[in-house]
């Protein structure tokens, strides 16, 4: 920004454009899908510039605007969920932090967010958030059976997918940790991607994340998978139900991780063996497709956290 501009300006520009970010991801349908990954980026910007101080101050008074312009309860989500995971990108970049320690400081905190705005949220409207979303859910599915029962298909066929659909309603309340997880990290990773498109326009340096097909991750995944399901396996046939579920939340992030490392090796020897950008892209669809190979892929990669397959295969010895 220009170096004429006071912090004050520029710190009532930047909530200025949350604000109107903010309006647009509410009124705009199709484009506000897309903007709602650039709200955070000026909470980013002016807690790089200005420190975590301003950008938090900036942040309540965005939230404030926006509760009177649209309402308290979706400028609080959208402030908790989004808004503070750029401040914390922000305070990382100020810190001069490397790109992976960014990457983790923001997911660290979108994590709280995201657990904190559910919450306020539950307390504020007095009801169960999760529930009634599953609720919702649920009823929609319901009328989808109906309607395809007075179309006339068989009734035994829509029994059948009601029973698994119970099924899978069941398990997905226990994966409801990993739920705010995975939305912790897809805000994460929002916010990141623009923010590094977004920082070098402005003249702001933002770390670069090392190479995908370098990606590495603790060892400490792979026994977290073994643990996880083992204790699984015991809360399974034991009837232990909150064994069960929390192994199953530590098995499924942990082989999420694995899947991430399984994909950086695949990446690797692409690299290795100069498959073109096409022939990756089918590759991917094609791994992407068959469950059995995603588990194959996930379970490799948390098997290389132990032996490094990459080293042995490099011809540099990376």
């Amino acid at each position: 920004m220009n170096k004429n501009i006071t912090p004050t300006i520029e710190g009532g520009l930047l909530v200025a454009i949350t604000v109107i970010l903010g309006l647009v991801t509410v009124y705009v349908p199709l484009l506000g899908m897309i903007v709602d990954f650039f709200f955070a980026v000026p909470s980013a910007v002016l807690t790089a510039r200005q420190g975590a101080g301003k950008g938090l101050s900036a942040l309540f008074v965005s939230f404030v605007l926006l509760s009177l312009l649209i309402s308290p309860l979706f400028s609080l989500r959208l402030c908790l969920s989004v808004g503070l995971c750029g401040v914390a990108l922000g305070w990382g970049v100020r810190k001069k932090f490397n790109a992976v320690r960014i990457f983790f400081t923001t997911l660290v905190v979108a994590s709280a967010a995201q657990v904190l705005s559910i919450a306020l949220l539950s307390f504020v409207m007095d009801v169960n958030l999760i529930d009634t979303q599953i609720k919702m859910v649920r009823e929609s599915f319901d009328e989808s059976f109906q309607f395809y029962e007075s179309m006339g298909v068989d009734k035994a066929r829509i029994a059948e997918a009601q029973t698994n659909l119970d099924a899978g309603f069941k398990v997905l309340v226990f994966l409801i940790p990993t739920l705010l997880m995975l939305s912790a990290l897809l805000n994460t990773a929002a916010v990141y991607l623009t923010s590094q498109w977004i920082f070098p326009k402005l003249r702001m340096k933002m770390p670069k994340m090392p190479p995908f097909a370098r990606w590495r991750f603790p060892s400490l995944f792979f026994y977290t998978a073994l643990l996880g399901g083992l204790s699984l396996y015991w809360g399974m046939t034991r009837g232990w139900v909150q064994i069960y579920e929390i192994a199953l939340n530590v098995l499924l992030l942990s082989m999420i991780i694995g899947l991430i490392q399984g994909l950086a090796i695949f990446s690797a020897l692409a690299d290795r063996f100069k498959l073109s950008k096409i022939v990756r892209g089918v590759l991917y669809v094609l791994l992407f497709l068959s469950p059995f190979m995603l588990q194959a892929t996930a379970i490799f990669g948390l098997v290389d956290m132990l032996f490094d397959y990459r080293k042995k295969i490099s011809s540099d010895g990376r």
